[in-house]
């Protein structure tokens, strides 16, 4: 067998297998909110219909290596990995020898050999590309210095399940009733036209995951930094960018207004990453202005209809409460999102080592052909049989 898939940035993924994760989020959140429902809130008819989600977890368990601090992260591995039939083991800086007295290196191989899977939240990008180097089992990350994969994938399941705010509405009644039936049904990703998506504050890692993968899938970017190129992306991202061809179809410069322009959706994140607290003074000083609000995207001349967005945690100097806590807002959904693709990583690379989907489906197909084989050759022998005394006659 090959060796185990690793996701360090979804730049190491094909545009089909970022959907195929994208739809398994789907499908795995339309099988799941039902069993977490308070009982006795579904009907009879809706309860003897429940589907369990894939239980590709089973007995299997995920070491969650966190030297940072998280809430959605892994409020969101856990909970999921319960859904899957396994569990996430929590083991913090405290907790392990890693960074003590033991190498990455060793770290690797001996989680690897208990656990199924490892859930990385690192500091520097090196430390989780040393575990998937000598790694066993599938290494995701679950955020480094320079990327963020699971993070984007809640972005676009968001925006996915949002199309319909960014098209024209229907006038067709027919259009947009749906059967009560067709709750049931598996559901199927909806098509994003092409957007324009603004982004206005730091280059960290959480941006660097969307540089190397909005663009492909057929949306626009504008970015906005302050000045100093230690806010731009770092050589190592903008490589990957500009080797997926993603630079064609991204603006960046200094201006919030000018980025906004156009945009669809707007986003920011913290401009004081953890380990950059000393430089705190410093950046607020530098993003004076780079706060979104009404004010700043109808005079940049933003869509109307936009939408915001943000990873979290907020702090007001990145936005303010009337666009956060407003209509605009998708930040809450993003957040539940988390949840959901994260648990639809869990079940494609630690649960079935299966990128492409279709894995099981082949497998099941060549022992379908195998079965029918020896029918159809005994009936051509006994054919032949049949036939050979006739023509010795």
């Amino acid at each position: 067998m090959a060796g185990p898939p690793h996701l360090l940035t979804l730049a190491d993924l094909t545009v089909p297998q970022i959907k195929r994760l994208l739809t398994t989020s789907l499908v795995l959140k339309h099988n799941s909110l039902p069993w977490l429902a308070p009982h006795g809130s579904l009907s009879l008819k809706r309860a003897s219909s429940l589907r369990l989600p894939s239980q590709s977890l089973f007995n299997k368990s995920v070491a969650m290596l966190f030297s940072k601090r998280s809430t959605r992260t892994r409020v969101a591995a856990e909970t999921s990995a319960v859904l899957l039939g396994g569990r996430a083991l929590f083991l913090g800086r405290e907790d392990i020898q890693l960074g003590v007295n033991e190498s990455p290196r060793d770290t690797a191989r001996v989680i690897g050999g208990m656990a199924q899977g490892i859930f990385a939240r690192v500091g520097d990008h090196s430390e989780v590309e040393e575990l998937a180097k000598y790694s066993p089992v599938p290494v995701i990350n679950a955020l480094s210095s320079l990327w963020h994969p699971t993070q984007t994938l809640a972005t676009l399941l968001t925006l996915h399940e949002h199309a319909h705010l960014f098209d024209p509405p229907k006038t067709d009644a027919a259009e947009t009733t749906k059967s009560p039936k067709e709750d049931h049904k598996r559901p199927v990703l909806s098509n994003l036209r092409p957007l324009t998506i603004a982004y206005v504050g730091d280059s960290a890692n959480v941006l660097h995951d969307m540089l190397v993968t909005l663009p492909r899938l057929g949306h626009k970017m504008r970015i906005a930094t302050p000045a100093d190129p230690k806010y731009r992306a770092p050589p190592p991202v903008w490589d990957r960018v500009v080797a997926l061809g993603c630079d064609k179809d991204i603006w960046w410069g200094e201006d919030p207004k000018e980025a906004v322009h156009g945009a669809d959706v707007v986003i920011t994140d913290t401009w004081i990453s953890m380990g950059q607290e000393e430089e705190a003074a410093q950046r607020l000083q530098d993003f004076q202005g780079f706060q979104v609000t009404e004010e700043l995207c109808r005079e940049g001349g933003a869509n109307p209809d936009w939408k915001f967005m943000h990873c979290l945690p907020r702090k007001k100097n990145e936005v303010d409460d009337e666009v956060f806590y407003g209509p605009r807002s998708l930040v809450f959904e993003e957040s539940d999102n988390r949840k959901w693709t994260i648990m639809a990583v869990f079940d494609s690379f630690v649960g079935k080592w299966d990128l492409e989907g279709d894995r099981w489906h082949k497998q099941k197909a060549e022992k379908l052909a195998e079965a029918k084989a020896p029918t159809k050759k005994s009936k051509k022998s006994e054919k032949s049989q049949k036939s050979a005394p006739e023509a010795e006659d």
